[in-house]
């Protein structure tokens, strides 16, 4: 599980980088400067423990209740997490005040279907990283791994 918690927050980490650099491209911002926070790790890398049982509770739902409990689920851990940093430290990292579809600042309703794609991503990704897993695991300790 441990091995997972590293890979998503580090996956996590990259999706948000790569996301930001290229909003800083719609806003005709050519040096593509993505960005993210150090809070953000433990977030993403929470999934192991809250999106992996998720997910494999709702296996057999159909695509579309699939995707609508990705959005739920993805909105109130970013609201959660929002909410508790500004709580701990003062403010959010991030800040959606300003966006239109924005609730308290801390999600942004018109993220919904990027929150779905994540969802449906995480699916596959979960999938293949399980039976990964103790090879990664070897393979960070230094111990001849099995083949994967």
């Amino acid at each position: 599980m441990f091995v997972r918690f590293l890979v998503y927050g580090l996956l996590g980490w990259a999706l948000e980088i790569v996301w930001t650099g290229l909003g800083r491209l719609l806003q005709r911002d050519w040096d593509l400067q993505g960005r993210t926070y150090l809070w953000m790790f433990p977030i993403y890398g929470s999934a192991a423990f809250l999106l992996e049982p998720a997910h494999n509770l709702m296996r057999g739902l159909a695509s579309p209740v699939r995707g609508l409990i990705w959005v739920v689920l993805i909105f109130a851990v970013e609201y959660g997490t929002g909410y508790l940093i500004r709580r701990l430290t003062g403010h959010c990292p991030w800040d959606y005040s300003r966006a239109r579809w924005s609730v308290h600042g801390l999600i942004r309703l018109d993220y919904a279907p990027a929150w779905l794609a994540v969802g449906f991503l995480f699916e596959r990704l979960h999938d293949r990283l399980v039976p990964l897993t103790p090879w990664l695991h070897a393979a960070m300790l230094g111990l001849p791994a099995l083949r994967p």
